[in-house]
């Protein structure tokens, strides 16, 4: 296929197709095997060129990947053989409005470079997926990202009021705005939010902020039994609405232990990281009922501070989890979600899981939601063990489902968990998935494999 009327269509330098930068493409954090080779990688600066990449690509009957910052961890970005990975990566601009409190990102933008932008304004954006320093704007609202304070903020979708995004067919269209009510036609923004760049390519996000987030008291405590961990969230979430509430196993302390030294207890079956952001007494009184909680839970120690750099570094070991199991070995990361009242069965259940396949398995979640981080870590050159893996990945989506759950909740369909994504919306909702994609992407252009 030849490229020369798309590389004349847009700036120099905008079409790739040396093979090394090409292959740096291929995958994102997941590191699909199934991985192709691009045709080439488009990197735009303006909406206008994401444009005319799609006007050559529908003519053509070329495929689009689009792509953010490389950072998703369900596949969702996997370059295929032949087509073209659209990459967002030069689209940075940002205007911030404190009089809507609103924002107008484009979405290669980082989410930690919009926290900086909007902070300088006395604002703040709450999404906050753990890979918030390498994440792109744009791929948190593919995937519909949460994070460590979803809990009680909520996640991505709760902050995109508008929308600019380019359809199949080279369409650009404006959907929502700063205004904080608005049911004028259908909820097509919400419609795009988490659909993985399969029914068009988002060019710029209007985002709704909140005032400074005030300084946080938090509570971190260990057990001896994941079970009592799960009973103490329960009661948490049942009375309040913390800020944070997540979980660490003990294979996941032990292996933050082992690279920051920050005494964390090596015995501990679990702990748990829990804030609360309520402005003065308030902010205390909840910590103090948490601290209470998971002690009436047999916690084995309770440290409560309101030192926001002790916070932090609490928070930082938290987030830390992921590459600290990872050095253990390559890892196929989980994001499954069930009600809170089964998470002490869905915990219990992964444990047998792992015993059963003789495979390590750590688990992080916010627990605060119910939404866990299964990490099953696997050495790729051992054929046996990444079989044992595979298996275990796909019947830990199993037990989420029959628990009332969810395939993901924040990653991703992407393309590793869409065999299982029917099994859990059943056929009804699948088709009207279906009939969605035909209409929007007829000739099945956007990320084809991805999603839906």
């Amino acid at each position: 296929m030849s490229l020369d009327s798309l590389i004349a269509a847009l700036p120099e330098g905008t079409v790739v197709t040396d093979p090394d930068i090409v292959a740096s493409y291929r995958q994102d954090r997941a590191a699909d095997p199934d991985a192709g080779t691009a045709l080439a990688v488009v990197r735009p600066t303006r909406t206008e060129e994401v444009q005319a990449t799609l006007r050559w690509a529908s003519g053509h009957g070329i495929a689009v990947v689009p792509r953010g910052a490389g950072t998703g961890l369900s596949g969702g970005a996997t370059a295929l053989d032949g087509a073209i990975v659209l990459s967002t990566e030069r689209m940075r601009d940002i205007t911030v409005d404190t009089a809507t409190r609103t924002a107008v990102a484009q979405p290669g933008l980082l989410n930690a470079e919009v926290k900086k932008a909007v902070a300088a304004h006395g604002l703040w954006y709450p999404p906050d997926p753990s890979s918030f320093e390498i994440c792109s704007i744009g791929g948190n609202i593919a995937t519909n990202a949460g994070g460590l304070c979803c809990v009680k903020y909520g996640v991505t979708t709760d902050y995109v009021l508008g929308l600019q995004v380019v359809l199949a067919d080279g369409t650009a269209v404006r959907l929502g705005g700063p205004r904080l009510k608005d049911v004028a036609g259908l909820s097509l923004t919400k419609l795009f939010v988490g659909s993985e760049g399969t029914l068009g390519v988002i060019t710029e996000v209007t985002l709704k902020l909140l005032p400074a987030q005030h300084s946080p008291c938090t509570v971190v405590a260990s057990f001896d039994s994941v079970e009592a961990a799960a009973r103490a969230v329960v009661t948490i979430t049942g009375k309040i609405r913390p800020s944070m509430l997540e979980f660490m196993d003990s294979v996941a302390i032990n292996a933050v232990e082992d690279k920051l030294k920050m005494g964390l207890d090596r015995n501990a079956a679990a702990m748990m990281v829990a804030a609360s952001d309520e402005k003065g007494p308030a902010g205390h009184d909840d910590a103090e009922f948490m601290a209470r909680v998971f002690t009436e839970n047999g916690a084995t120690e309770v440290f409560s501070t309101s030192d926001p750099d002790e916070g932090e570094a609490f928070v930082a070991a938290r987030r830390f989890a992921i590459p600290a199991v990872e050095a253990k070995g390559s890892l196929l990361l989980e994001d499954v979600g069930v009600p809170l009242p089964a998470l002490a069965d869905l915990v219990a259940g992964i444990e047998k899981i792992a015993a059963q396949r003789d495979v390590l398995i750590s688990v992080i979640a916010h627990a605060g939601d119910g939404n866990t981080h299964p990490l099953i870590v696997f050495d790729p050159a051992d054929a046996d063990m990444a079989q044992r893996a595979a298996l275990a990945f796909g019947e830990i989506m199993d037990l989420a489902v029959t628990l009332g759950g969810t395939i993901t909740g924040e990653h991703g369909v992407g393309r590793l968990k869409r065999p299982w994504l029917a099994g859990q919306i059943g056929p009804e909702a699948m088709e009207l998935n279906r009939r969605i994609k035909d209409a929007l992407d007829p000739a099945g252009i956007l990320n084809p494999g991805a999603g839906i």
